[in-house]
């Protein structure tokens, strides 16, 4: 997973909670920042670019209050939306200087989550926050289609499925994960996956009905969705909670996981030693984490 040598780009002030890789542009990454770790201030979109010469600060736009988490859009390659502390969605183009082109404001407590549906033939937006509930956007409808009310606790990612139109997936402190249909707004799944908050799950791009959760336990669960009674994989080595778990677009058995213990680790969980590597580059908690889908070895 080449990581050794990263660049690196300081943004003083601020503490980074997300970062995604443009899907259109190799190279680009979007980062979702806040103040004071995202307990008071605002918060900044940082859009980066990696050249020879290093990483470089292309565009930022700022906002009044913590940004949570970013998603680029799937039809767009200007557009991005990011989840705020102050409840709402912003809608930003980098082809435009000025401040958000829509603001959506209807979670009544911090948006913490937001994603951009994958899967051909739809343009739908799912968001997550304390509130303990989902919702559902269209970005040319200027209100919620649908929300999802179910968790007991505040939900912290929630995620679309790659392979099942209008799927998702979302991970919260009430110790579940649960798999969602937009079009019926009852969960069809909930899995209990972890004794502990759950803060983040992604998909596997390669399996529809594998899911893996990475929770306060500081471990990484994989889950079948045909057979929930046990976990297909335990990976342990993070000495804090894990903040965000995402599965490589290119191995079907690989995985990357980011923590409040500072490091980024790698697995494959289909060896007998899963943990590949561990990178000990950041001296902060590490909050985002995302994998290229243009360069194999870009983390």
């Amino acid at each position: 997973m080449g990581t050794a040598g990263g660049a690196v780009l300081r943004l003083p002030g601020l503490h980074g909670y997300a970062v995604e890789f443009s899907p259109y542009w190799p190279g680009r990454v979007a980062c979702a920042a806040a103040q004071y770790y995202g307990i008071a201030g605002c918060g900044t979109l940082a859009v980066l670019e990696q050249n020879e010469a290093g990483i470089a600060l292309l565009r930022s736009f700022d906002w009044n209050d913590g940004l949570f988490d970013v998603t680029w859009s799937e039809n767009n390659e200007h557009v991005l939306i990011t989840s705020s502390g102050d409840g709402s969605l912003q809608i930003w183009d980098t082809a435009k200087a000025k401040g958000p082109l829509q603001v959506y404001k209807e979670h009544t407590q911090e948006a913490y989550s937001v994603d951009w549906s994958q899967t051909r033939g739809e343009q739908l937006v799912v968001s997550g926050s304390w509130d303990q509930t989902a919702k559902l956007w269209d970005p040319a409808v200027g209100k919620s289609l649908c929300t999802f009310k179910g968790h007991e606790g505040v939900i912290y990612s929630t995620i679309w499925s790659p392979h099942i139109p209008g799927c998702f997936a979302s991970a919260s402190g009430d110790q579940t994960v649960r798999v969602w249909d937009v079009k019926a707004p009852r969960v069809r799944l909930v899995i209990p996956a972890h004794q502990a908050e759950i803060l983040s799950c992604d998909w596997c791009k390669y399996d529809e009905n594998l899911l893996v959760t990475g929770a306060v336990d500081c471990s990484l669960k994989g889950w079948d969705l045909r057979n929930i009674r046990q976990p297909v994989f335990i990976l342990l080595g993070h000495t804090y909670a894990i903040r965000r778990v995402k599965f490589s677009p290119f191995h079907a058995t690989l995985l990357a996981s980011c923590s409040y213990d500072f490091t980024v680790r790698f697995w494959d969980f289909s060896k007998p030693n899963p943990l590949l590597e561990t990178v000990e580059h950041h001296t902060e908690f590490t909050c985002g984490l995302d994998l290229s889908l243009h360069n194999r070895g870009q983390v």
